[in-house]
């Protein structure tokens, strides 16, 4: 039990320390951040890095499902819904959309 104890009294400790040295969520507002911050420029090298092929990979991995669900898609005429929802939003989320995205 007071190896739990102490387990339980580190992990609170870092959580706190980590939580307090989170600088941006600090923020009050939107507008407190220009756009020559290192903040808001590192939130564009994560877009870049990882969320635009992520949207990449997700239109792939949706083109695969549109694929098998193009059997019950056609009777109900709902093709081009699943269409633009599998296929067509994550690819503009990789490659319509401008950079940097100024709202996320």
């Amino acid at each position: 039990m007071r190896g739990l104890k102490k387990i339980f009294l580190l992990w609170l400790v870092f959580s706190l320390v980590t939580v307090s040295l989170y600088s941006t969520g600090w923020a009050e507002n939107k507008d407190r951040w220009t756009q020559d911050d290192p903040v808001g420029q590192g939130w564009s090298a994560l877009d870049l890095i990882f969320a635009r092929p992520f949207g990449v990979a997700a239109g792939i991995v949706g083109s695969a499902i549109f694929i098998v669900s193009l059997p019950f898609t056609i009777p109900s005429g709902g093709v081009n819904e699943a269409a633009n929802m599998f296929i067509v939003k994550p690819f503009k989320f990789s490659f319509v959309r401008g950079f940097p995205d100024e709202d996320i």
